[in-house]
């Protein structure tokens, strides 16, 4: 593989140094700190009683919006 000189500014540079491990490139460093996270990342993060809360307000959501749209049906229909 090749390499590139870059241009940083200097808080750039500063915040990519602070943020290295010891035991990386500054390339590796670069890489690690722009890659975006994956849904992978995500495993793990909730646990079961913060899903099934997650899940009962999305139902709950689910519900009112199809009572919303029955209230509008029989609204037009009634017109």
């Amino acid at each position: 593989m090749g390499t590139r000189s870059v241009r940083l500014d200097e808080d750039t540079y500063a915040y990519i140094e602070a943020n290295k491990r010891e035991d990386e490139t500054f390339s590796e460093a670069v890489d690690r700190l722009t890659q975006r996270p994956s849904i992978t990342d995500l495993a793990g993060l909730l646990d079961s009683e913060d899903v099934d809360t997650m899940r009962d307000a999305v139902d709950e959501a689910d519900e009112r919006d199809a009572e919303e749209v029955r209230e509008l049906k029989e609204r037009f229909r009634d017109s």
